[in-house]
């Protein structure tokens, strides 16, 4: 029986990548695999909020009329940004399974999906590794002035003022870290932190330390007390209501003078404007961001123009690593599908 399958991908998660690793996983299976590319990142998502029919979508790269198109009668969808509404979901009677590539499917209207018995899943963790070791070197461009170093040789100004004992950064062994949510990524940034020797602080309300960490010395503290002792605090929370603007005027101010602030994690979890001030004031030593309330972000920012910031278009995630290895995890669940077991990760 042959199985159709359409693949929708981008230039990211690159459809290719996924038929390869469908056609490995699903050896047993007589599979029909049709494979498209969606122009993002060249091109920028869509927000469901901007288009009609595609409310509760949070972000998505497609439009309805593409979409329906590419996947046709298909039974399964495989696909990144692609976008199911409910209206698109009318469009496609057949289809009964979609694997999201993504650590949660915010491209799909799930109650919809539910209401259609039509199985969706996700692949969290896909880009854990990737976002784990940018942070390390978002740690260090920001507490040891690569970005300052950096930006000034471009404008032809050799800054040996860097090497100042009152301006040159520290080094991380006798610093203390704290990290602000403690799931994959933040396990893998504490992995990664354990060899440079410093003091790890971890607040996650929702975790335990495994055993490896408390021999290792790392520390379960209230977000009261990273605040108060750390000299870098790295964001790893997700967004929910509790942790939504956590980062905000009063927070920031409770941090240790010089300290510095790293999120690679959400933009919703930070105040932007008060972290505006707070630097500008002088309070802190500089933050380094990944992401932002708003992408991509505004010209006229004003966290642009700052001396003490270092700033990345929300790439943390992408490496060539999390390409293959998502689309193994989206392929090991259409091979559980067609086979009749259960889902690893069913949302």
């Amino acid at each position: 029986m042959i199985r159709k399958v359409a693949v929708i991908g981008d230039r990211f998660m690159l459809s290719q990548i996924f038929a390869e690793a469908l056609r490995e996983r699903c050896k047993l299976f007589d599979l029909d695999i049709s494979t498209h590319d969606l122009p993002w990142p060249d091109e920028p998502m869509e927000h469901g909020y901007a288009v009609k029919g595609m409310d509760g979508l949070k972000e998505y790269m497609g439009t309805a009329e593409e979409v329906i198109r590419l996947t046709g009668n298909a039974e399964i969808l495989v696909t990144q940004l692609a976008p199911l509404s409910a209206t698109i979901m009318e469009q496609l009677p057949n289809l009964k399974f979609v694997a999201v590539s993504r650590g949660g499917p915010v491209n799909i209207d799930m109650k919809a999906a539910r209401d259609r018995g039509t199985i969706v899943v996700n692949t969290p963790g896909r880009n854990a590794s990737a976002v784990a070791e940018f942070t390390i070197g978002a740690i260090l461009a920001e507490t040891r002035n690569i970005t300052r170093g950096h930006d000034a040789l471009r404008k032809g100004d050799y800054r040996g003022d860097l090497y100042r004992a009152d301006v040159t950064g520290r080094e991380l062994h006798e610093m203390t870290v704290g990290l602000i949510g403690y799931g994959e990524v933040g396990r893998r940034v504490v992995k990664l932190l354990k060899a440079f020797g410093c003091r790890i602080l971890v607040s996650d309300p929702y975790v335990q330390l495994s055993a490896d960490d408390l021999r290792d010395g790392v520390t379960q503290v209230s977000f009261e007390t990273i605040l108060a002792e750390s000299d870098v605090i790295s964001l790893h929370a997700r967004v929910t209501p509790e942790t939504t603007r956590m980062i905000n005027e009063e927070t920031l101010r409770k941090m240790k003078p010089d300290a510095t602030l790293v999120n690679t994690a959400r933009g919703p979890l930070m105040d932007y404007d008060a972290l505006t001030r707070v630097l500008q004031s002088g309070h802190l030593r500089g933050a380094m961001l990944e992401t932002f309330s708003i992408e991509p972000v505004p010209a006229d920012w004003p966290l642009l123009k700052l001396p003490n910031v270092t700033l990345t278009p929300h790439i943390a995630g992408a490496s060539v690593h999390t390409v293959r290895y998502a689309a193994g995890l989206a392929a090991e669940e259409v091979r559980r599908y067609l086979a009749g077991e259960g889902q690893l990760n069913r949302c």
